[in-house]
């Protein structure tokens, strides 16, 4: 009887250990959160664009078919209205001296036709200009012309390779990790200031 009461006892001891082992094993184990519900390490934002063999191409072609449009292309819209300007220059003082030189050339051709009645000759007959005046301003204005049309091409030229150069430097890294710049460094031993660069390169 005392036998009963201590097997009694002990199953009564081990009965809530049994039921915790046997809701242990039943329990549903916790399911993992999904890949895209994982809170994902922010990256910092990059200050280049990725590389593209071909935009610096595609920049240059654009401006070369329409001056201003490479730079739209690399979103250096403020660089189209200089672009725009020195080539308006150059095309106004090129009509300007041609104009000029037009002007002179046929005033001298007529004087070698025996005329008399152009701008530079009074009513008195007094030329005031010779017609050793009317073959230097041709001149002058022959060279003039030249270098209008010279500057005028050069800057098309250059609206060019601009475009072409902000494309290729828009690739480069210029992050903190890779940067070279100049620094001071005060020795406190000799009191001295040293300068030099600080190249950073960090992976």
């Amino acid at each position: 009887m005392r036998l009963k009461k201590h097997l009694s006892a002990i199953i009564l001891l081990l009965l809530p250990l049994f039921i915790n082992a046997q809701e242990d094993t039943l329990a549903i184990p916790p399911v993992p959160p999904p890949v895209e519900a994982m809170v994902e390490e922010q990256q910092p934002e990059q200050d280049y664009l990725d590389y593209d063999p071909l935009a610096p191409a595609r920049a240059a072609f654009y401006s070369a078919i329409l001056p201003g449009l490479g730079q739209a292309y690399n979103k250096k819209y403020w660089k189209i209205p200089i672009a725009y300007a020195g080539l308006g220059v150059g095309i106004y003082f090129y009509i300007d001296n041609d104009q000029k030189y037009d002007r002179y050339r046929s005033i001298y051709k007529r004087r070698l036709e025996g005329h008399r009645d152009d701008e530079f000759i009074r009513n008195d007959g007094v030329e005031l200009v010779t017609n050793d005046g009317l073959i230097r301003a041709q001149r002058f204005y022959a060279r003039n012309k030249e270098i209008s049309l010279l500057v005028t091409v050069g800057i098309y030229a250059l609206n060019i390779i601009d475009a072409n150069v902000d494309a290729h430097l828009a690739q480069f890294n210029v992050s903190e990790d890779l940067s070279l710049r100049p620094s001071v460094n005060f020795d406190e031993f000799t009191g001295k200031t040293g300068y030099g660069l600080s190249l950073n390169l960090n992976f």
